[in-house]
């Protein structure tokens, strides 16, 4: 575990925007990094994919399974390998801030 004090359920107490948010703050750090520090921008993708698995282990609806491990893979492909979904930046800066965005309105 790269989150030294997180549990699956204290993961499982956020709601799923609250989770998704959480990974995108760290896909965020990794896109941040990638130019300046590839060692730090790998580090927070890790821990983002550590937060993602978590979600993935605690949801049990199927139609979010499926996105859930969709998003998974190209993630991996988008930071690991060729890029073959075409991904970018903004791509992924845009899908995580509609979770920040609905925590946000939660809030209100």
């Amino acid at each position: 575990m790269l989150h030294q004090d997180l549990t699956l359920e204290k993961w499982q107490k956020l709601s799923f925007f609250e989770q998704m948010a959480n990974v995108g703050a760290e896909i965020g750090r990794a896109i941040n990094w990638r130019q300046k520090d590839k060692e730090k921008s790998m580090a927070a993708f890790e821990r983002g994919l550590e937060l993602l698995d978590l979600t993935i282990e605690s949801n049990k609806d199927r139609s979010k399974l499926t996105e859930l491990c969709r998003a998974r893979e190209m993630l991996a492909d988008y930071f690991y390998f060729d890029n073959i979904y075409h991904s970018t930046d903004k791509q992924w800066e845009d899908y995580f801030y509609n979770f920040n965005y609905a925590v946000a309105l939660k809030r209100d």
